[in-house]
């Protein structure tokens, strides 16, 4: 109601539901045709796909913590997952996700890559997805949540690289990877203090829940 038709909608279960729950979830999501439900399982429990997947229509998105073709290998073996999600910074860089993209094709899975990190990255992502013919979206972190206190734009020298419009953003044509970091605000971050630790989340009843 808040969007219209004009804008689709992910719902990223992030693996945070049990299997029971996740089977439950996406048969209440099927009447709201979300654009695909991510991760309903952690990647750990990827042998429950098949049975989530007999309970609904909805695309199923995983992948952001597979690391290699070979993980990937099995994912597509089973025939359920629809779009994937591989992650260049944790999946071998734009040679290795590239290849993934093609293994995926043969099979008619859709690429989108994960990506809620910095202009490098972005800037890498864009150019498998611009040579991939089963890139269906790109993952950004413009102005997300957990960038507030600096965005991906700030380490360019020229954030304009990256002015989306309706949705899109040219493929950056400058030498390399087509950005310029912004050396001088890299140094300056260095000398923040950074938490490296993911957060710890529990349940109710105090258990550890995944993040």
């Amino acid at each position: 109601e808040a969007v219209g038709d004009e804008v689709d909608v992910g719902v990223d279960f992030h693996g945070r539901v049990s299997k029971p729950m996740a089977k439950r979830l996406v048969t209440a999501l099927e009447p709201y045709e979300p654009m695909f439900v991510e991760e309903p399982v952690l990647p750990e429990h990827n042998d429950a796909l098949p049975e989530i997947a007999r309970r609904t229509s909805i695309p199923i998105a995983t992948g952001e913590r597979l690391y290699s073709r070979w993980d990937f290998k099995s994912v597509f073996e089973q025939g359920v997952v629809d779009l994937i999600q591989p992650d260049l910074s944790h999946a071998g860089g734009i040679t290795e996700v590239t290849k993934i993209a093609s293994m995926a094709e043969a099979y008619d899975v859709a690429v989108a890559p994960h990506c809620p990190l910095g202009p490098i990255a972005l800037a890498s992502c864009i150019q498998v997805d611009a040579c991939s013919p089963n890139v269906l979206i790109q993952e950004q972190s413009l102005d997300i949540h957990y960038n507030e206190t600096s965005d991906v734009l700030d380490y360019l020298a020229d954030p304009e690289v990256f002015d989306y419009e309706d949705g899109y953003v040219d493929i950056p044509d400058g030498p390399g990877l087509g950005i310029e970091i912004d050396e001088e605000y890299v140094k300056r971050q260095s000398e923040e203090p950074v938490d490296w630790h993911n957060p710890v989340w529990t349940h109710d009843d105090g258990s550890v829940a995944e993040w």
